[in-house]
């Protein structure tokens, strides 16, 4: 079996949690016998062709000419991993390999779509979130044609795979999906990361940048964007401070934070909150092994690979009970959940876990526990062969192998003739949105925290 993983990001490209799930999830994929082509946009950071240790197959691909706009830029990445896709398939195709494509976000549509039709070949999709959920509700034409491109990748998907429960409900409510062609298959974590050798020296050296020895820490990570909860942990400070004076708040992340600093300078809070800026790979794994309390207070949040992290980490954990996150996190069993977007329930969190070290320490063992099974990215791997498996045996015998370029049925090499001659390169057009303020450029976007 070959897989074409399409992805916008793709280590060292970090801007969301995609990113990070591609490369998990192809690495291991890689271990359980499956080829992986990952195709992604250029960094000047990575080579544009590399197979990396694992074996993963890694194509990043340029851009044509610099983009005007957020979805020029979209466009002009579909354009190019078309072109690159197209000419893998061609060395490919007479070999008759199962091949399959997988699309990570509407972000890689288009390049999906276009090759699905051309060669007849199945298409899997991932929705890692939607755009109706991160803004509850959708209020502008931007919002509106994202959410059309969704509903197209969910409809042009052989299946669809989510990460949650909720999402399948949420994937299934907004699109139309019958929920007989979803998928739930958990995000995961890889552990390992979070188990390196740290002296105890080195462990209060650390935790000293940041708060005295007496001063439990209450730690956030995550984007500077309102889904994700900042607010909340902050408009729930006083209310722990009051019974917990010493807490310091660290919040940990990339992007623009200045309204959160004036509310802090605001509130008082200047000598009880810090702002640490971006943290990766090491660095961060410091952060959450010497975390009293890991919260994520999340307004939506379609998983939460940060909970699975500080859980990996060994960090009590508090969440909200937004979206996936009570899946992720059981209250009372593996964390200690709050009411998404109520700063009183946060702060009633985050005390029972300060007032209460060994209950919350037990919470943590188990989450560690869980991790092992539920959120293994090997455990992972294997229910997403089983999907792709399923989609090239229902292929073949569906009505699509019998228009196929690829040699499963008879004619296939005249079929690939035929099409070669007629195919000439079309030029899509710009995507019309009317009184819009399109945003920069994807690279001109703030770097997030990893995982977040």
């Amino acid at each position: 079996m070959r897989v074409m993983m399409l992805s916008w990001e793709y280590p060292p490209r970090i801007v969301g949690g995609i990113s990070p799930h591609v490369y998990d999830l192809s690495q291991q994929l890689v271990k359980q016998g499956i080829e992986v082509h990952v195709v992604t946009k250029h960094t000047p950071l990575a080579p544009d062709e590399e197979v990396e240790p694992s074996g993963v197959h890694v194509h990043r691909v340029h851009l044509d000419e610099t983009p005007n706009d957020f979805l020029h830029e979209i466009q002009l990445l579909n354009d190019a991993t078309e072109d690159r896709v197209r000419l893998l398939l061609e060395d490919w195709r007479r070999g008759g390999q199962p091949t399959v494509f997988h699309a990570h976000d509407w972000l890689s549509l288009d390049a999906a779509r276009t090759l699905k039709y051309e060669y007849s070949l199945p298409m899997v999709a991932t929705v890692h979130a939607t755009e109706e959920g991160r803004n509850q509700g959708i209020h502008n034409e931007m919002q509106r044609y994202i959410h059309e491109q969704e509903y197209w990748l969910t409809y042009e998907a052989w299946r669809t795979i989510v990460c949650t429960e909720y999402m399948k409900g949420e994937v299934a409510r907004s699109f139309n999906v019958p929920v007989d062609k979803i998928d739930v298959i958990y995000n995961g974590v890889v552990a390992s990361k979070f188990e390196f050798e740290w002296t105890e020296e080195e462990h209060a050296a650390w935790r000293l940048k940041f708060a005295k020895p007496d001063e439990p820490i209450v730690m956030y990570v995550g984007r500077f964007v309102r889904e994700k909860g900042i607010h909340v942990l902050l408009n729930a400070a006083s209310a722990i401070l009051a019974r917990q004076p010493k807490t310091r708040f660290v919040i940990v992340g990339g992007g623009n934070r200045a309204q959160f600093e004036r509310f802090v300078r605001w509130y008082g809070l200047q000598d009880r909150v810090v702002f640490t800026g971006f943290m990766a790979n090491r660095n961060l794994h410091q952060m959450y092994r010497i975390a009293d309390v890991a919260v994520f207070p999340s307004l939506y949040e379609p998983f939460g690979i940060v909970a699975l992290e500080g859980m990996a980490a060994g960090a009590p954990v508090v969440a909200s009970d937004a979206g996936g996150l009570r899946e992720v996190v059981r209250h009372d069993e593996t964390g200690t959940l709050h009411f998404a977007g109520d700063p009183a329930s946060l702060a009633w969190s985050v005390l029972r876990v300060l007032d209460d070290p060994e209950r919350a320490q037990r919470l943590a063992a188990s989450a560690q526990a869980r991790l092992k099974n539920d959120f293994n990215w090997a455990n992972i791997a294997t229910q997403t062969i089983d999907v792709y498996d399923r989609v090239w045996e229902e292929f073949l015998s569906s009505y699509w192998a019998a228009d196929t370029l690829w040699p499963v049925s008879p004619g296939a090499e005249e079929r690939a003739a035929i099409r070669a001659a007629k195919r000439t390169h079309v030029v899509r057009p710009r995507p019309a949105i009317a009184e819009v303020s399109v945003p920069g450029t994807l690279d001109h976007e703030e770097n997030p925290v990893e995982g977040s």
